[in-house]
């Protein structure tokens, strides 16, 4: 059974489901503050051990091994920032905003503009009808074919693994963040000047500390190691073989949750940095699950015990698929390509 071969409960089943999840969708103080301190701790101490490595004099390669390190710690505190943009990490909503601006400021994040986006991707995933909202440029087959040479070069660029793993996260988080969207709320606009003036602050102090240079031999491996991780795990949670996607008339947010949403089955080391998200069908069913419950449910409740978790080395054939082929009902590749010809033929 793969992971799109989840049985998506009746009526009644689906009100079990929901049930059933409900009680871990409660957030736990003390097990928040554990997670705050072993992240934030050994993430300042990396920083810390590379500032002295550089000082000392030591070959760079010890610190990029330290920021290799770093980088993921780094994605460790965009989960818990991630679960205050759902009001799930803790269960005052004053310290969820409080430790995801903090957080934000981290990542390069604006709290509350990250937020709306991110909300609206929940509301959306595996709509075909409504993409384009906190999501992966997904092309359905059909409009590939009609479109533009120009419109199919931008999309294979943007397809790219070089650069939707390697440039574009660094793109998105240090420039791309900077700027309010065209529709945005007021307070999304604050949040994005908010965090902006607390990164200036922050630059000019570091200025006159350990200074910029030794800041940017620190910073850039770590955003570029942090953001190639984050991005993948984003994309291969609904980018994979037998991913659900339907047209919004049929659209279901359960079929999305269970079947659009993977289960990204990690080492326990690797589980433990992410922050479970690895367990994103059961994220998508309720985003108020904290990431440190999400292990819980899957232990405990049948239905998702039926989902067949997707592995590192099968999650890697998720790099060929590029479109959506609505008359196969599945991802392809490029036309012409070895994993997209049988569908361009048909």
């Amino acid at each position: 059974m793969s992971t799109s071969d989840a049985v998506v409960p009746e009526s009644r089943g689906r009100s079990e489901v929901y049930a059933a999840v409900a009680e871990f969708a409660r957030p736990r103080a003390r097990t928040a503050i554990g997670q705050i301190v072993n992240t934030l701790l050994p993430y300042l101490g990396l920083w810390a051990a590379m500032i002295f490595s550089l000082r000392a004099g030591l070959p760079y390669a010890v610190t990029l091994g330290l920021a290799i390190l770093a980088a993921g710690f780094h994605v460790r505190v965009f989960i818990l920032f991630h679960d205050c943009c759902h009001g799930s990490f803790f269960g005052d909503a004053r310290a969820n905003r409080l430790l995801g601006y903090v957080t934000g400021i981290l990542t390069f994040t604006p709290f509350e503009q990250w937020r709306r986006s991110h909300a609206e991707h929940h509301a959306s995933v595996g709509d075909l009808d409504r993409r384009g909202a906190g999501d992966v440029w997904t092309m359905t087959l059909d409009e590939y074919q009609a479109a533009s040479r120009f419109r199919r070069l931008a999309y294979r660029i943007f397809r790219n693994p070089l650069i939707m793993f390697g440039l574009g996260p660094v793109i998105v988080f240090v420039f791309g963040h900077r700027f309010a969207k065209k529709d945005a709320a007021p307070p999304e606009r604050r949040s994005v000047v908010r965090t902006n003036l607390a990164l200036l602050a922050l630059l000019i102090l570091i200025h006159f500390t350990i200074g910029l240079r030794t800041y940017l031999l620190i910073i850039t491996p770590i955003l570029l190691v942090a953001g190639a991780a984050g991005v993948w795990l984003f994309y291969v949670q609904h980018q994979f073989e037998g991913v659900y996607w339907a047209r919004h008339a049929a659209w279901d947010p359960l079929a999305a949750a269970l079947r659009g949403s993977s289960y990204y089955k990690l080492p326990k080391a690797l589980q433990w940095i992410t922050g479970n998200i690895g367990l994103h069908h059961i994220h998508h069913v309720q985003s108020r699950i904290p990431n440190y419950n999400l292990q819980a449910v899957q232990d405990r409740v049948a239905a998702f015990q039926q989902v067949r978790p997707l592995t590192l080395r099968s999650s890697l054939r998720s790099l060929r698929l590029r479109l959506w082929d609505e008359a196969a009902q599945r991802l392809v590749g490029f036309p012409g390509g070895a994993s997209g010809s049988t569908a361009a033929a048909s």
